[in-house]
């Protein structure tokens, strides 16, 4: 039965694969808007949290007074990344990673499809009136220790603040947690988040403007008192995974790399998730960072700036990762720093940052690629983003078959191709070989950029001497995603002022 189970498995996998801080306050004045939507006061509140845990009171005399606009040092947080759970092969989380992916791919060909009116985005008629210029700097957590091909951060939640640990999408734009009473709710690793427990918790109301950034549910409640009862949400990624419950404002504390320093942000907005299904592998909710006025990141931009970043640490590796919050000044003095261009989108879909790809280089060789494959058509569909969440990169099929077939040709051939291996291709027996020599591969930009890939970026070293092409085709979406696999190591940075991504080599591990 177990044989019959995994062959199962596998099969069904062949088939989804296609488809697939510091002491001090700082608070902002009640007329500085979160970027994309007007907050009222209660959300512009940032205070730090000292080694004892006990949060310093937001509102000390002095705190009103209008904040410098001189840089301020680095605030680091921790990103973790879960390594391999016991028992389990590198092979299985990766192909069950692969399994996720395409069902996340077929929810953003279909979010990136569905067009507004207006067909403008969401944000484009808001800007920040005013930042404070100092970085919030967290640990970034690798997340293969579940069987996860995502990066978690510990976030601490509520008054007194509770840890959860939440995934990091730059792909999505809510932040939710797994609520009590939990109705229907997926295995995550320790309780839920209890809202009668804290003491900051409060309900946006359905009555509230920012009610009306989020889906209902399929059968939404009536909102008979705009200004009391609750905001209904529903928020989905794939066919099994989605989130249901309430829309509500909390306190969110997040822990710095300066040893028991910590920085809580009043009035997050986050789903308050009653009803939770999907392969969040035991994480406690997540954390979203896409372009949306929703997402963490952009609620945090009014406090820290246009600026964001994230250096990940190997899969499987037990160091966290970083990200900053606000400019990373070493960042911006590293050598090979280099810039692309967001690319603008022809489809209202907010949250996904779209970067405009020239071409496929393979042994240093531009790839015979149409033009017409990078781009974004009327519809929505297409063109190519870098995510967080997808684990493995994809490429539209018409360009995945001639980068699979351009590896082929060029890789060395006493390494042999194994035939018939599930959902990867192609893959190699590299059995006893320590570094095998494989062709470069380079994304080619629009704009001139090009940017690099060390070989471990691109090729998956497997159970049993078994190497393979960490890359797969999308033909049904015809979107490009470049994955986190194929950003380890690179410290990436999303700036939404000058409107680029920039990436440079680093060792994540010691930044």
């Amino acid at each position: 039965m177990a044989q019959l189970a995994e062959r199962s498995l596998l099969l069904l996998l062949v088939l989804l694969s296609p488809l697939v801080a510091s002491a001090g306050v700082a608070k902002l004045n009640s007329s500085s808007p979160l970027f994309g939507i007007e907050f009222p006061p209660f959300n512009t509140a940032v205070a730090d949290t000292g080694c004892d845990g006990k949060l310093v009171a937001a509102e000390e005399a002095g705190d009103e007074r209008t904040q410098p606009a001189s840089l301020s040092p680095s605030l680091k947080l921790h990103m973790t990344r879960r390594a391999a759970a016991a028992g389990r092969t590198r092979k299985g989380s990766f192909l069950d990673s692969a399994q996720k992916d395409a069902d996340r791919i077929e929810t953003m060909r279909r979010r990136a499809s569905s067009a507004r009116p207006d067909g403008e985005r969401a944000s484009a008629a808001y800007s920040p009136r005013r930042a404070l210029s100092e970085r919030l700097v967290a640990t970034v957590e690798s997340g293969v220790a579940v069987g996860s091909g995502e990066y978690l951060m510990d976030v601490y939640v509520g008054t007194p603040p509770r840890r959860f640990q939440m995934i990091m999408d730059t792909g999505s734009d809510l932040n939710w947690l797994q609520c009590a009473p939990c109705l229907d709710c997926f295995e995550q690793r320790g309780p839920v988040f209890e809202p009668a427990a804290s003491s900051s918790y409060r309900n946006v109301t359905c009555g509230d403007q920012r009610c009306g950034l989020v889906a209902p549910p399929e059968a939404p409640r009536a909102c008979r008192r705009p200004g009391e009862d609750p905001c209904p949400y529903y928020y989905w990624y794939g066919d099994q995974s989605n989130t249901t419950g309430d829309l509500a404002l909390e306190s969110f504390t997040v822990n710095l790399t300066a040893p028991g320093a910590s920085r809580r942000v009043d009035g997050v907005v986050f789903g308050c998730g009653h009803r939770n299904r999907g392969l969040f592998h035991g994480a406690a909710g997540l954390l979203g960072l896409g372009r949306g006025p929703l997402s963490f990141a952009s609620q945090l931009r009014a406090v820290y700036g246009h600026t964001f970043s994230y250096c990940l640490v190997d899969h499987g590796s037990d160091v966290g990762s970083k990200m900053v919050f606000g400019e990373d000044p070493l960042l911006l003095a590293h050598p090979r720093l280099n810039y692309t261009a967001f690319a603008p989108a022809s489809s209202p879909a907010d949250t996904f940052y779209y970067v405009q790809l020239r071409g496929v280089l393979v042994g240093g060789e531009l790839l015979n690629i149409s033009s017409d494959t990078w781009g974004v058509s009327k519809d929505g569909s297409g063109g190519t983003i870098i995510d967080s969440g997808t684990t493995l990169s994809y490429f539209a099929e018409p360009a995945y078959r001639v980068i699979r077939q351009a590896f082929v040709e060029r890789m060395s051939r006493s390494y042999p191709l194994i035939a018939d291996f599930p959902v990867l291709n192609p893959c190699y027996n590299v059995s006893g070989v320590e570094r095998p020599e494989v062709p470069e591969l380079s994304l080619a930009f629009a704009d001139g950029a090009v940017w690099d890939f060390p070989a471990e970026n691109y090729f998956i070293r497997l159970d049993d001497g078994i190497m393979c092409l960490a890359v797969l085709g999308t033909p049904r979406s015809g979107m490009s995603i470049i994955g986190n696999f194929q950003q380890q190591n690179f410290h990436v940075v999303y700036d939404l002022q000058k409107n680029r991504l920039g990436f440079a080599p680093r060792r994540c591990a010691e930044v």
